[in-house]
């Protein structure tokens, strides 16, 4: 019994040396334009998709680029504690419901839950969370003027 522990402990030890065990968990990148989720969402499952997606990737320690286009309610995804944002992308904020049914201000609060503070106060100080009209932040103002990390 004591052989074979050693013997088990000299292989993982051997992996180690030779980086087959790293330092801790390594997760790839996965980034918005790969996953196809950089839209809007029509129906209240699929606005259910970007918020048990947000808890996914909060549960994996994946890191997710925002490196796209991202406009309503993919902007949820700025509540992914691994999230970045890269200089070219663009996130379009409104007010959540549908132009059918009119401004639901349930939809519009659980998108502005999930973001940071600063951005949260901006957007509702400018009303721009009030109407469907969409104002566009690039991704640079993003991290500089709200602290989203940038993607590197």
């Amino acid at each position: 019994m004591q052989r074979g522990r050693l013997q088990a402990l000299g292989a993982f030890a051997v992996m180690a040396a030779f980086g087959g065990i790293a330092a801790g968990p390594a997760f790839a990148d996965v980034s918005l334009s790969g996953i196809g989720m950089g839209h809007g969402a029509p129906s209240a499952e699929a606005f259910k998709q970007f918020q048990a997606a947000v808890r996914q990737y909060n549960a994996s320690g994946e890191r997710l680029r925002i490196d796209t286009h991202c406009p309503s309610a993919c902007t949820m995804f700025l509540a992914v504690r691994n999230v970045c944002i890269a200089p070219n992308a663009g996130l379009a904020f409104h007010a959540g419901g549908s132009p059918r049914r009119g401004i639901d201000p349930y939809y519009t609060g659980q998108m502005l839950n999930t973001y940071k503070p600063a951005l949260r106060k901006y957007l509702t100080s400018n009303h721009y969370m009030e109407t469907f009209e969409f104002h566009t932040i690039p991704g640079d103002e993003m991290v500089r003027r709200f602290g989203y990390a940038a993607c590197r």
